[in-house]
């Protein structure tokens, strides 16, 4: 029988994955609940000891000591209470063994759904205390559930959950996979411990580093700042906390092969590693790369800085959707402005002309020149009298309207004679051998054709010009 029990106890903490003296804490407390409900008073104090090795159960319980006992529940006689204790008096309280022989079905009930219940209470407590030791870390589990709000994930003890929110918007998950996930906090709820996950989170990416690059565990290589906009680009800026150290080259590895696997862990996520600079416009200009940069501007009340990359540049500096200055104005903290170089020199110039205006506004206000009114003519009174030297008589003004007069061009009395271009040009001989061919072929191809109105008139325009001429060479 005690070897029974001590087999049971053992069988609970394996399952459970519980220590054996926590098991044997809540069957102790569940057989309290128990033997108090059949063999003693409910508000009496008892207490249960379970020997580890034996297994044996003892009953422990307080009752006051008394002449004559009239509950022997509660309270005892002076001379059983000295066997326990000699030293004790009457109206003291002292601890006896009042072990039942035996418990009855509604305690056994009782009792098992007390062990049940303070398994449970145990095993949260242990998951919690667990997994508390583990936030900001990461941890490896599989798909269970997939819900249109959330994924359960499978940790081994508990279940994870993956809100919505820290899913990453490229990835794809199915049942069964296996995912490392940033765990993100623990909290105690009514139905045990609750374990928030998360794979959009950038510290999630600084773990990812400090598990596959050992320079950066070791704290040789330091990660300063970490901007990362999960599924697409992220930029960490990295900085050597030893002399002799590359820690651009110890985070990409031989051949890239270390930021390779945390790339193929993210899916495919572009990495760009940065190095850190206390100068910050060489920070920002190495945030800011691929792009080339010419020159930073900073402005260190605001914490803006202007950034001139090349034209051709420009683009590639801001990135898709603004990407890239986004992410390194993440990093660096700054807020930066990007220009194009002909943009910056237009503005150059364009305050350069400013300044050389508002300098001649100056230099001609310094003079004190008369304000502008508009200039009035007056003529000249008749009372006033004109110099001598420059006075001329002024002729008197003809006041007599003149109509215009029209001007016809003159017309000599001679018609012009018109003459065409036939009675200038000289007729060409007709040779009488072109007139037979062309009629043959005219002939040949025109049969069955409409050619004899069109082509007879022409041909005899021709003979009547030619009759013409032929006659007024004659006259």
């Amino acid at each position: 029988m005690k070897s029974d029990f001590l087999l049971a106890i053992t069988q609970l903490s394996a399952e459970k994955n519980l220590p054996k003296e926590v098991v044997i804490g809540a069957v102790e407390a569940a057989l309290v609940s128990a033997y108090r409900k059949d063999n003693f008073a409910a508000t009496q104090n008892i207490s249960v000891k379970i020997d580890p090795n034996t297994g044996k159960v003892r009953v422990w319980a307080e009752k006051d000591v008394v002449e004559q006992p009239s509950d022997s529940r509660r309270e005892i006689s002076l001379d059983e209470a000295r066997q326990v204790k000699p030293d004790v008096q009457i109206g003291d309280t002292i601890e006896v063994e009042a072990t039942p022989r035996n418990a009855g079905r509604i305690a056994a009930q009782t009792a098992k759904q007390v062990i049940l219940q303070r398994l449970h209470e145990a095993e949260h407590s242990a998951i919690f205390e667990e997994y508390a030791g583990k936030e900001s870390d990461i941890v490896t589990g599989l798909v269970r559930r997939i819900e249109p709000r959330q994924i359960f994930i499978d940790l081994g003890r508990t279940e994870a959950i993956l809100p919505a929110v820290e899913q990453v918007p490229t990835e794809r998950y199915r049942m069964g996979q296996r995912l490392k996930v940033y765990l993100l906090e623990v909290t105690r709820t009514n139905k045990g411990p609750r374990v928030a996950v998360s794979r959009s989170h950038p510290n999630m990416l600084r773990r990812l580093f400090e598990l596959e690059i050992p320079e950066v565990y070791n704290g040789a290589v330091e990660l300063k700042s970490v901007a990362r906009e999960a599924g697409y680009r992220s930029k960490v800026a990295v900085a050597a906390s030893q002399e002799g150290i590359d820690p651009v080259g110890c985070c990409v590895g031989l051949r890239g092969i270390r930021i390779q696997n945390i790339v193929n862990e993210l899916n495919g996520e572009k990495i760009d590693v940065v190095m850190w600079s206390p100068d910050i416009s060489v920070f920002i200009t190495n945030a800011l790369s691929p792009a080339q940069v010419l020159s930073v501007e900073l402005d260190g009340e605001q914490e803006a800085a202007t950034v001139i990359v090349p034209d051709k540049q420009l683009s590639l500096a801001i990135g898709k959707e603004g990407q890239n200055v986004r992410l390194a104005a993440k990093l660096t903290g700054w807020r930066i402005d990007i220009k194009s170089a002909s943009e910056a020199e237009a503005e150059r110039v364009a305050e350069a002309k400013h300044v050389i205006t508002g300098a001649e506004e100056v230099a001609i206000g310094g003079e004190e020149l008369p304000t502008e009114e508009p200039t009035v003519v007056e003529p000249a009174l008749a009372s006033e009298e004109a110099p001598e030297e420059t006075a001329e008589p002024v002729p008197a003004l003809d006041t007599t309207f003149t109509p215009p007069v029209s001007i016809e061009p003159q017309v000599t009395a001679e018609k012009v004679q018109l003459r065409f271009a036939e009675d200038i040009l000289v007729p060409t001989p007709i040779k009488p051998g072109a007139r037979s061919r062309k009629r043959k072929k005219k002939g040949v191809q025109g049969k069955g054709s409409a050619e004899d109105g069109i082509k007879i008139k022409k041909r005899r325009r021709v003979s009547e010009t030619l009759e013409t001429d032929e006659e007024g060479e004659e006259y």
